[in-house]
């Protein structure tokens, strides 16, 4: 049976092919081939519109394999990615966010049932636990820190959020000496976005900040422009250094937005890009 989108509406259209897969087996690899259609898709308006309909595919795959950790890796990333889709402080930004953290949870848990829970044991266990973590824990990890990253940005006011960021922290730079390089240098991004969260004034340390993102860079190849932004973003405004911020979004704008699995984040980034450098006459003295 195809598929003729001018024919059948789209929704109906993909239950029809998931029934099929699903009888073949290959429900797994839809998934990550959709999850990749929506990484290396150009336009972030098409990706808004569609992505709750293939959240809510997961979350139907999922009721009926709760522990496929294929499954829970994606639906962590992909709520994590619609949270950040959405305007800040919409209510339905936080409930996407939580979702991520949740299946993020369950992802770790299903992949290891040993160090489930370990998040709400005291720092000094978490931190051990973390320590014996190894390459293949890799995956299932990362995504629960991004769906933990997503939480707290989405809910910036919560009461335990020093403590939480501290945790989270120690989580990446766990990956980042397992797999530096995973998904072209994600485990580095997030490291270095927290590492620029204090000024030198309130103990933060931009250097080691700026050292993370401009390993991204490298890693990626120049790929990921999500590094740039975020050194002109938290870094270069950080230290009200005008030449580096606009030298950094300007090479932002002139990249190819196209990459494997970055177009999406690139696309997005150079829309930051833009806004960063409209507003840097109000921001800069």
């Amino acid at each position: 049976m195809s598929c003729r989108f001018a024919a059948r509406p789209l929704p109906l259209c993909f239950l029809l092919v998931l029934l099929l897969l699903s009888l073949s087996g290959c429900v797994s690899r839809l998934s990550d081939g959709m999850a990749r259609s929506v990484l290396n898709n150009p336009d972030p308006d098409t990706v808004r519109l569609g992505i709750p309909a293939y959240l809510l595919l997961l979350d139907g795959l999922i009721q009926d394999d709760p522990d496929d950790e294929a499954l829970l890796v994606s639906a962590s990333s992909l709520h994590a990615l619609g949270s950040a889709l959405e305007p800040e402080g919409a209510p339905h930004r936080l409930r996407l966010a939580e979702r991520a953290w949740q299946y993020g949870v369950r992802a770790v848990c299903a992949h290891d049932g040993i160090r489930c829970g370990s998040w709400d044991k005291s720092f000094t266990e978490f931190t051990a636990g973390l320590g014996t973590l190894e390459k293949a824990d890799v995956p299932a990890y990362y995504a629960f820190g991004v769906g933990w990253m997503a939480r707290l940005q989405a809910d910036g006011e919560r009461f335990q959020v020093l403590a939480e960021l501290s945790r989270v922290e120690a989580l990446f730079a766990r990956l980042v000496e397992l797999d530096e390089g995973f998904q072209q240098g994600g485990p580095q991004l997030y490291l270095g976005i927290l590492r620029l969260l204090r000024p030198p004034s309130l103990g933060g340390d931009p250097e080691r900040g700026r050292a993370h993102l401009e390993r991204v860079i490298v890693l990626s190849a120049g790929r990921n422009l999500e590094a740039r932004v975020e050194l002109a973003r938290r870094y270069a405004r950080m230290l009200y250094d005008r030449e580096l911020h606009d030298r950094l979004l300007r090479e932002v704008l002139a990249a190819d937005p196209a990459a494997e699995g970055l177009t999406l984040f690139n696309v997005l980034a150079q829309e930051e890009a833009l806004r960063l450098l409209e507003s840097a006459d109000d921001y800069f003295p």
